[in-house]
């Protein structure tokens, strides 16, 4: 069912005061007074839609999407040593992308097709790499893609900080890893994601052997382009629910971000490119 949200919190507080169990769930948004549409689950834990719709309000996801494409130049280090330099450009739904990296070769990906450069050595990470690095730029822009489920996380904290904590979770079928997952870190006073612990599956990893080595990315030095913010620096962390962030284990810079708008073939691959 969809409502305005002024009305929704409404509704809210009045579910409030019928079930106590959910008081201390209830969000009340002030960031803005233009009502804005949000999906409302038939489950009782309702009040995790509100803190997605100010997630999204923050990131300034209606704007985003009525852009054509993002461009963005990267440098991505892990260990101390760079694992991926180039420029990486997404159509705003997240539908298409391409990287074009500094050495020349390119991966293409249109739905669930992705084609690369032949002069790969090796196709182990192609899939991976089509769409890992542009999933952690668009995040903030894909907490409500069909698929997407969210459930009250209660771990507030970060370190000394308390945060706005949700867990997402992916219907099945959903993307090339559903069984992956992430839990979202936004800024109780912004609502900016400020991190986002996640498992990665890719590579035949159970669900169970990647929860034995969770990760997160925070997400610092935002500036805005075009009135929408972005994160020019990521940080890659060992991750623990109890203990939060651990090890640094890789950063990226981010660079050059730009709106463009794009040839009709930006997107398509050269007849000659592989297909993984």
């Amino acid at each position: 069912m969809k409502i305005y949200l002024m009305a929704f919190i409404a509704l809210l507080i009045m579910s409030g005061c019928q079930n106590p169990a959910t008081e201390e769930k209830t969000l009340i948004i002030e960031k803005d007074t233009t009502p804005i549409e949000v999906v409302i689950d038939a489950e009782p834990d309702a009040a995790k839609n509100a803190v997605i719709a100010a997630v999204e309000m923050a990131h300034q996801r209606t704007a985003f999407l009525a852009k054509q494409a993002i461009q963005f130049d990267i440098q991505l280090l892990f260990g101390g040593k760079e694992r991926l330099k180039g420029k990486l450009t997404f159509s705003t739904d997240s539908e298409r992308g391409r990287i074009d990296l500094e050495n020349g070769k390119q991966i293409y990906y249109n739905g669930n097709e992705v084609h690369y450069s032949p002069s790969f050595e090796s196709d182990k990470s192609i899939r991976f790499d089509a769409y890992t690095w542009g999933y952690f730029f668009l995040f903030p822009y894909k907490l409500s893609d069909a698929g997407t489920n969210w459930d009250i996380y209660e771990n507030k904290k970060l370190g000394e900080k308390s945060y706005q904590t949700q867990k997402l979770t992916f219907d099945a079928g959903t993307g090339d890893d559903p069984n992956d997952w992430y839990i979202m870190y936004a800024d109780e006073e912004s609502n900016l994601i400020q991190c986002a612990a996640y498992i990665v599956t890719a590579g035949g990893s159970t669900q169970e052997e990647a929860e034995k080595d969770p990760h997160a990315i925070e997400y610092t030095n935002y500036i805005e382009v075009d009135g929408i913010p972005f994160a020019q620096n990521w940080k890659f962390w060992g991750w623990q629910p109890a203990e939060g962030l651990m090890d640094q284990l890789g950063e990226a810079t981010i660079t050059n971000i730009q709106f463009v708008d794009l040839e009709a073939d930006f997107f398509t691959a050269p007849a000659d490119f592989l297909k993984k």
